[in-house]
């Protein structure tokens, strides 16, 4: 790179800013989930996008996505949930190669235990410290900048 664009003081502020609250917020989510079960961050998130998913399964590269890991990190943490009987893998019917993560009976009552805790520290320290506007605007914002990064 010959010349790069240096970030102006503006951009700099915005950049250190986004940078500290996000580790200060995922530091704060981790310290509650796992003092409340035990679990990372990533393993409530796949908890929660396995009890939205239809029947309570996805496939585990379109789990793999939605959670943004590689498939090799996927499968450490569904080994993990497994363990603890939060999860179990079954076939994907009609495609053999397929695997499919299923959430169980007990890991929906860990998301019903864990969730109300979860919600309290990303209102106290995100949702109800923004306006609707600035919560719009935040949303705009990261969408964009997902779209860029999930096309390349």
């Amino acid at each position: 790179m010959k010349n790069p664009r240096w970030l102006d003081a503006t951009e700099m502020a915005a950049w250190r800013a986004f940078l500290s609250t996000s580790h200060l917020l995922e530091r704060r989510i981790e310290e509650q989930l796992k003092a409340a079960a035990g679990l990372t961050h990533p393993q409530y998130e796949i908890l929660v996008r396995l009890a939205d998913a239809p029947e309570r399964q996805m496939r585990m590269t379109e789990l793999a996505r939605g959670v943004v890991v590689s498939k090799s990190a996927l499968t450490y943490q569904i080994t993990q949930l497994e363990k603890a009987g939060l999860v179990r893998r079954a076939h994907c019917p009609g495609d053999d190669r397929g695997v499919l993560a299923v959430l169980t009976d007990e890991g929906v009552r860990c998301l019903e235990r864990v969730a109300p805790g979860h919600l309290e520290v990303v209102r106290a320290f995100l949702i109800d410290r923004l306006s609707r506007a600035e919560l719009r605007a935040m949303t705009s914002a990261m969408r964009k900048t997902e779209a860029a990064l999930r096309a390349r």
